[in-house]
Formats: structure tokens, C-alpha cells, sequence
């Protein structure tokens, strides 16, 4: 029995430039997307416990369950700064790969 063979699968992709910088900055914007779900849902988090979400909690929650829904929604809040920082050298990352077309809008101004 011979060792099975694989094929050669070179695929062909061809992505321009401007669709290049298309695509990194729609993943951008849905990454910060995903980042409002996360800070709505801690908010929501820190209301309901607090009784302002407008659905009283079974059991009414005690200084220390309050400090504890704080300390974890300030961990996941400060994951979503480091994230956004991220996001922010991406973001710089992409502007610094397209010089040619600000310059091209800059030229069709003046």
C-alpha cells in the first residue's frame, strides 16, 4: 500500500490595494461593533443589580455582591481599553499603507 498523496492546491488570490484597505478597516469597525455589545452588556450588568434596569432582582444584593459585579465589569472594561489601543495601532497601520490616495485627494483640491 502506497502513502496517500496530497494535491497541490495553490489558490489565486488577487486583492487590490484599495479592496485590501476595504477590508482591514470593515474589520475594524466591526471588532469596535463587538466592543459597544460588551461595555452595553456590563452596564446593563452594574443596572440590574443596582435595581434600575427595571427588573427586580429575586434576591436584593448585598454591598459585597455589589462590589463584586463592579470589580468584574471594571476587569472587563479595562480588557476593552487594551483592546481599543489595539484597534487604534490597526487603524494607524491601515492609514500608513495608503499614502498614494490621500495624496490624490489632497492634489484634487488644490
Amino acid at each position: 500500500m502506497s502513502p496517500p498523496t496530497i494535491p497541490n492546491i495553490t489558490p489565486t488570490i488577487s486583492v487590490t490595494i484599495e479592496q485590501s484597505v476595504s477590508l482591514l478597516l470593515t474589520s475594524i469597525a466591526l471588532e469596535e461593533l463587538a466592543l459597544v455589545h460588551i461595555m452595553n452588556a456590563e452596564a446593563e450588568k452594574l443596572q440590574f443589580v443596582v435595581g434600575t434596569l427595571g427588573i427586580t432582582p429575586e434576591v436584593v444584593p448585598t454591598i459585597s455582591d455589589i462590589l463584586a459585579v463592579n470589580n468584574s465589569v471594571r476587569r472587563t472594561l479595562q480588557d476593552v481599553i487594551k483592546k481599543e489601543m489595539l484597534l487604534q495601532f490597526k487603524l494607524e497601520n491601515v492609514i500608513s499603507i495608503i499614502p498614494s490616495a490621500s495624496t490624490s485627494l489632497s492634489d484634487e483640491y488644490d
